[in-house]
């Protein structure tokens, strides 16, 4: 018996369809076992690759980490060995950059199991109840806000995230620099854009993350829309939670509609796995539109696969989340994956969640965020 071993993230959405897909595929294949286990959603962003790939012959990743993987003998190169008319097949049906986003340094380090980026989700009884509309532009939602119905998710990677966001909505591509993020006008209006939105909610927002903020939508009647949070199609589910939600797409800021930062998880093998082939062929199993289409999406998996998306039973079960919010994740801005950025990342996440609740100029803020920005570059 051959056994492999993998770790995902604990959510509905991320552990969940990895145990079904290990069911099906253990049936189908009964000389091989693939059991799972699970890391909470911060750890799923920042625990350390290499420590995983020591442990784990299957790491469900983040894309930032293509970088890491591509100056470090962590990950299998997988366009070395999967069939190019497979790794064709998942090029032509990326939903967005999914797909590219795990390349770097001339290798795919990861299949896109899984797609998402910050969408726009609300309760439409809430709005109607209310004689309100979901906002289409930043006046608009900062109406909202002030009226007491908004929830953002602002712990400090999603408050990152959305400054990326909002610099893109002023006009400038992040990190287009090597030597700042962003010019200071923009940057530090970007900035003051988020601090102002935030302070206009609950302070709770501060310690929420897009899951979190979901379940307050989905499950109370505390807030009635969250304009831009990584999307979750478990909540357009009947049955999921309480009420289910609609999502949209993201509201215009200056006649320019918000480009949200993007996200997912991919399915990487550690280069340390001793069963290869099987791993290989598993990966397959997981990432075949077959498979995404149905018994991933099934299990409560959010399916990187472009045939999901369109599918018209997925969207029918899901509030039609995907057909609603794929324009979004097509145009969605994809992240520096140098080896570094992840440094850069979990310092200057911090820096820009403390300005949302304290004193502090913005300039300074940016000042800081761009020396980090440098320092990173040191490593990699």
């Amino acid at each position: 018996m051959t056994e492999l071993t993998g770790t995902t993230w604990n959510h509905t959405r991320g552990y969940l369809p990895m145990v079904a897909t290990a069911q099906r595929y253990s049936e189908l294949h009964p000389d091989t076992e693939v059991r799972w286990d699970r890391r909470s959603l911060q750890q799923f962003a920042d625990w350390p690759i290499e420590k995983l790939a020591e442990s784990y012959d299957l790491l469900v990743i983040d894309h930032p980490f293509s970088g890491y993987a591509a100056a470090h003998d962590v990950l299998v190169p997988l366009d070395q060995h999967l069939p190019a008319p497979f790794l064709a097949d998942q090029e032509a049906n990326s939903v967005g950059q999914s797909h590219a986003s795990y390349q770097y340094g001339g290798h795919q380090w990861a299949l896109a199991i899984d797609t998402a980026a910050p969408v726009c989700g609300s309760r439409i009884d809430l709005l109607q109840r209310a004689g309100k509309q979901v906002p289409q532009d930043w006046a608009g939602l900062m109406d909202l806000a002030r009226d007491g119905m908004v929830a953002v998710p602002a712990v400090p990677i999603d408050t990152l995230m959305n400054f990326y966001m909002l610099c893109g909505a002023l006009g400038e591509e992040p990190f287009t620099s090597a030597d700042a993020v962003v010019s200071e006008r923009v940057g530090t209006a970007a900035l003051g854009m988020l601090r102002e939105l935030v302070r206009a909610c609950d302070p709770s927002c501060l310690e929420r993350n897009p899951i979190a903020t979901w379940d307050l939508l989905a499950n109370t009647g505390r807030a009635a829309l969250c304009p831009f949070a990584y999307g979750y199609s478990n909540y357009g589910r009947r049955g999921y939670s309480a009420h289910t939600l609609d999502f949209t797409g993201l509201v215009f800021v200056h006649g320019r509609r918000c480009r949200s930062t993007l996200g997912g998880a991919g399915l990487a093998i550690s280069s340390r796995c001793r069963h290869l082939a099987e791993a290989l062929q598993y990966c397959q199993f997981v990432a075949s539109p077959q498979c995404q289409t149905t018994l991933y999406f099934d299990a409560g998996g959010q399916p990187g696969h472009r045939a999901a998306w369109l599918d018209t039973d997925v969207n029918e079960r899901s509030n039609h989340f995907f057909a609603h919010t794929l324009r979004t994740l097509d145009n969605a801005y994809l992240r520096p994956r140098y080896n570094g950025y992840l440094d850069f990342q979990d310092h200057a996440a911090p820096v820009v969640h403390r300005y949302l609740s304290e004193e502090i100029e913005a300039a300074r803020v940016l000042d800081e965020i761009n020396r980090i920005y440098r320092t990173s570059h040191e490593t990699s």
